[in-house]
């Protein structure tokens, strides 16, 4: 993800006239949604090994393997949600569009847990065999597990480099900093904590339905400020350049390699070009 760091030569570090978006003034919106995102987010996700085996009678290995799914999707996609913010759509759609994702997900887990149709029936006490979930509430449980742990992701770092990208000097980003690691953890805290406790001793409808409240919560507020923060343009991904090397070289595969040197060369110093010292050779050379 593209973080704008600023430099001397930074106009908006220079000028006395506040620039007109970005600043402290999105502040509190940035740190809002990180915390509330990460309130619905943890809450349901800590906990997703024990309500799959006391709820869809999963098998614990089962859950456990499930959970790894889950943890490992939420791991990678926040480098597909990066490419996507740094070469297409930018920071603010990639948030709000993964929030809503994340939104839908939670809302799913909550109806499971909320409709008895959506579950298997509870295995009764010393029974060695228990109703195993249907296709169908299998397909609803995965499809929430996918939504939310794909939109997790998405928006997990994104909005960490958003935030940082509203402030002009590296003074000013520092602190951001400290303030949003400060309410990320204290939202992961209470998440562990708080609502565990309402999904292990209350209800599991309550516990959830909270995770999607506050992700709702979270949503709304960050459109709140739409008008306010700075917008970063896209301009590509270093991953989109090394795709693109890599489908040239196929493409290119049989071009026929020049032997003359002024077709190779290292860059420009002082405005003249400067040759490398000798063709490339056959050495290393990949044949497809």
């Amino acid at each position: 993800m593209e973080l704008d760091t600023s430099n001397p030569a930074n106009p908006e570090a220079q000028t006395d006239h506040p620039p007109k978006h970005g600043g402290w003034i999105t502040f509190p919106f940035i740190i809002a949604t990180s915390a509330c995102l990460l309130l619905g987010n943890v809450g349901w996700v800590i906990n997703l090994t024990v309500y799959m085996i006391e709820e869809f009678n999963v098998k614990r290995i089962d859950a456990a393997q499930v959970f790894n799914m889950v943890n490992g999707s939420i791991n990678l996609s926040p480098l597909i949600g990066a490419i996507i913010a740094d070469s297409f759509l930018g920071c603010f759609s990639v948030i709000w569009i993964s929030s809503f994702l994340s939104l839908l997900g939670t809302i799913l887990l909550t109806l499971t847990s909320a409709i008895s149709s959506l579950r298997p029936q509870t295995c009764e006490t010393g029974s060695t065999t228990c109703p195993t979930p249907s296709k169908f509430q299998l397909a609803i449980l995965y499809a929430g597990l996918a939504l939310s742990s794909f939109g997790v992701g998405g928006m997990r770092y994104t909005l960490t480099t958003m935030g940082a990208n509203q402030f002009a000097t590296t003074k000013q980003q520092s602190i951001y900093f400290n303030w949003y690691f400060f309410s990320s953890y204290a939202s992961a805290i209470t998440a562990s904590t708080a609502i565990v406790y309402v999904e292990d001793n209350v209800s599991w409808a309550l516990g959830f339905g909270l995770c999607a409240g506050a992700t709702a919560l979270g949503l709304v507020i960050f459109l709140l400020g739409s008008r306010f923060y700075r917008h970063v343009k896209p301009e590509g991904s270093p991953f989109t350049s090394l795709v693109q090397v890599f489908v040239a070289s196929i493409r290119k595969r049989k071009v026929q390699i020049s032997l003359k040197n002024e077709d190779y060369y290292r860059g420009h110093v002082n405005g003249i070009q400067e040759e490398v010292a000798a063709t490339p050779t056959r050495s290393f050379r990949y044949d497809f």
